[in-house]
């Protein structure tokens, strides 16, 4: 059987999460969105979270329903406490648990750093970290109240927080970006130590250059993508389902043994691909 959640294999399904809860934070469109879409086409019933945009949101409901299982959205700002303790506790009384994380929210106010606003700044660190720590923290507090079952998964929980390649590449011009997915590997890797002993799981998937709304412009030209390309060893952009498949075996108990790692997946763009000739 396959494990594809890919647009081009509609039909094909393996209930690698059948049964589980997961929450998808920034799923109304891009990475988000197809990674609800991959989660319930593997089994999970899907909390599809926005902060605008509620159509696109209830179009992501209505593609999950599609494989027999549950979704609703959930209007909500992830870098408000009260706003994600309220999503967490909604999911909990309306599926009972939840299973999986994707911290998958995220944002760009790109400037030279002689240029950023404080608010600029502010924003960017908001929304991606403290954004992250607030839905792990909330998920974490369910995990621990309900511990493992058995029937459902051999982990009492799974979080997988959306990074980038910027955790460990530099980029100039996007100086809050970047520390702030430099943030979420570390915050990542010491949740991980701290709640393995709890039987939690915490992981991260960090993407390269995909074809999403946020960065349209690298690549919507043929000229830009030839220049994007040089970086990409694999020679081709992502797509958003490239992720959503990575995430869906990471959430799963066929990677039970792996523990605060991070899964790049970019083509090859973290292999110094300026190194290939010699540099």
């Amino acid at each position: 059987m396959g494990t594809s959640v890919g647009k081009s294999h509609r039909t094909a399904s393996y209930p690698l999460l059948k049964g589980q809860k997961a929450l998808v934070t920034g799923a109304n469109s891009g990475i988000g969105r197809a990674t609800a879409i991959g989660l319930g086409r593997v089994g999970a019933d899907v909390v599809v979270n926005y902060v605008a945009d509620r159509d696109s949101a209830e179009e992501v409901v209505r593609e999950i329903e599609t494989f027999g299982v549950r979704a609703y959205a959930h209007e909500a700002d992830v870098s408000q406490e009260d706003q994600v303790a309220g999503m967490v506790s909604r999911m909990v009384e309306q599926f009972g648990t939840i299973d999986v994380l994707v911290a998958n929210a995220g944002l760009q106010r790109d400037a030279a750093a002689t240029d950023m606003t404080l608010a600029q700044w502010r924003k960017v660190l908001d929304v991606n970290l403290t954004g992250q720590f607030l839905c792990a923290r909330e998920a974490i507090r369910e995990f621990m109240r309900r511990g493992v079952v058995p029937e459902v998964s051999r982990s009492a929980g799974k979080i997988i927080c959306m990074s980038s390649v910027h955790q460990i590449i530099p980029w100039s011009g996007h100086v809050n970006y970047a520390a702030s997915k430099g943030g979420v590997l570390m915050m990542m890797e010491t949740l991980a130590q701290e709640l393995a002993p709890h039987k939690i799981r915490v992981n991260a998937v960090a993407p390269g250059a995909i074809r999403t709304p946020i960065n349209r412009s690298a690549w919507d030209t043929p000229e830009a993508e030839a220049d994007l390309l040089r970086l990409i060893p694999y020679r081709r952009v992502g797509d958003p389902e490239d992720i959503a498949r990575a995430v869906a075996v990471l959430a799963s108990d066929l990677l039970d043994y792996v523990v605060g790692a991070t899964l790049y997946v970019d083509g090859g763009m973290t292999l110094f691909p300026g190194f290939a000739t010699g540099g």
